[in-house]
């Protein structure tokens, strides 16, 4: 068994109990073992009197902050049983007892002493009583699982390197002009967080501590803050448009802000697919908002839900299936989705494409599920053998002048040019969407090129306006 006794902060905060221990383990003729003499509270060893080892060599050889908690670990380890180890602080707020507890697994007492955290929360006098506490050792990890919050509190920020890496992380979640209270020993100046590595001096109770900030005051928000400032619009003070606004009043906007953020991915503007995926967010979340106020579901939900199918339409990630290329995971996640949507058959998969999608889209969707079940041309020349034969029907409704009959085999024509597209493995949206484009672009070329010549392009003939439309497709690839 090996004994961990915490020494808490200053000189003479080690508990009763802790005191005891350490005295009835120099008579025993026990190890003792310090962390570091670099302390306030190492003090009080030096006072009782009692021989002991520090450690600090181990802070020397160690490579980083992680390595250092296991190397301090292992060299307690192996002063074998009976060994007491003096840590500063709170020792379970120690993370090389908590590597020590994982090494003994089980075979370990702990005595407390004086809370680094609770020094730390007294000298920055925050407002409320509530706050997160963390070191920030283990800053990184705490902040990768989203357990950040304010009023936050990070101890053990103990040198320059690592004051910098808090202050990127927290710089990034609040802005790096947040006003922090940088502790150092029992004093405590108001900084903005920027400044974090540039103060004179660091050491084992240097410290930072953040205040709650206000929603007006933020730099930086989250999804939260999102919710909340769509929350106080809906309120009956808040805005007049935004509270009259239901879901169906607003479903077309989703549409309208989703196109404008294909387009500025095809301009390859990064400021406004910034703002364009932010309007996308926008929309989702005013409707999760919506729904909350009618008890059907909240953000939370929405946030669990896409989660939960990430997780379980990944199986060739987070199970057991296999895919080798991009191919064969489209595969397991079509297999997953009928699963989870309870479609037996293949015609469930069919019908459950939107049909508020753009046709061609849609048409290409349809198909490709229809080609799941097998029902598919083997080639792509084999489905532009079927779009000949379309094109055949559409001409004899044509000529034989049945209007309806003539929409009818023209959308047949379109859907099998798109099988066509689909067998060729192109995106047939995407497609037609930029043919389109290329057209206006000739288009535009080729009227210029005409006024340029003085004609007058509603009176030019089929011929010259091919001949002019030809010269800009050369010029306009």
């Amino acid at each position: 068994m090996i004994t961990v006794i915490g020494l808490g902060v200053e000189k003479g905060d080690v508990s009763k109990r802790g005191e005891e221990a350490i005295l009835a383990a120099a008579k025993a003729g026990n190890t003792i073992v310090v962390r570091t003499a670099n302390t306030k509270s190492y003090q009080t060893v030096v006072e009782l009197g009692v021989p002991h080892v520090c450690l600090d060599f181990v802070y020397d050889s160690s490579r980083n902050f992680a390595t250092l908690a296991k190397n301090l670990a292992k060299a307690v380890a192996e002063y074998g049983d009976g060994t007491v180890y003096l840590v500063d602080g709170a020792a379970t707020e120690d993370n090389s007892v908590k590597a020590l507890q994982k090494r003994m697994r089980g075979k370990l007492e702990i005595i407390d002493g004086v809370s680094k955290v609770t020094a730390a929360v007294r000298l920055a006098q925050l407002d409320g009583c509530s706050y997160t506490a963390v070191s920030a050792y283990e800053l990184f990890e705490k902040a990768s699982a989203g357990n950040l919050g304010l009023p936050l509190v990070v101890y053990d920020v103990d040198d320059r390197s690592l004051a910098s890496d808090v202050k990127l992380l927290l710089g990034n979640l609040y802005g790096e002009e947040v006003q922090i209270k940088y502790i150092l020993g029992d004093k405590t100046k108001k900084i903005p967080l920027y400044e974090l590595d540039r103060q004179k001096t660091y050491d084992y109770t240097s410290a930072i501590a953040i205040e709650e900030i206000e929603l007006l005051e933020k730099k930086r928000f989250t999804i939260e803050d999102l919710k909340e400032i769509i929350v106080r619009l809906r309120k009956p003070n808040g805005c007049p448009w935004d509270r009259v606004q239901t879901s169906d009043s607003i479903k077309m906007s989703v549409v309208e802000e989703a196109y404008e953020l294909v387009d500025a991915i095809d301009q390859e503007d990064d400021d406004k697919i910034l703002e364009e995926t932010g309007d996308i967010l926008l929309q989702a979340v005013f409707h999760a908002v919506l729904k909350e106020e009618t008890g059907a579901f909240d953000l939370t939900d929405v946030l669990s839900g896409i989660c939960h199918k990430l997780i379980t339409r990944h199986t060739h990630v987070f199970g057991n299936d296999k895919a080798q290329d991009g191919g064969e995971a489209l595969s397991v996640w079509e297999k997953n989705k009928m699963t989870e949507k309870h479609q037996v058959t293949y015609a469930d998969s069919v019908n459950d494409v939107p049909k508020c999608f753009p046709a061609a889209m849609r048409a290409q969707k349809i198909g490709k599920r229809a080609a799941k079940a097998g029902m598919d041309f083997a080639t792509a020349e084999g489905a532009a053998e079927r779009l000949q034969a379309e094109l055949v029907e559409f001409f004899e409704a044509y000529k034989a002048g049945d209007k309806a009959e003539t929409e009818k085999e023209l959308g047949d024509v379109l859907f099998a040019a798109v099988n066509v597209g689909r067998k060729a493995g192109c995106d047939c949206e995407k497609a037609l969407k930029e043919s389109a484009e290329r057209f206006a672009k000739r288009f535009t070329k080729a009227e210029a090129l005409a006024l340029a010549e003085g004609k007058t392009v509603t009176e030019l003939s089929e011929a010259e306006w091919d001949d002019y439309y030809v010269k800009a497709k050369n010029s306009i690839q």
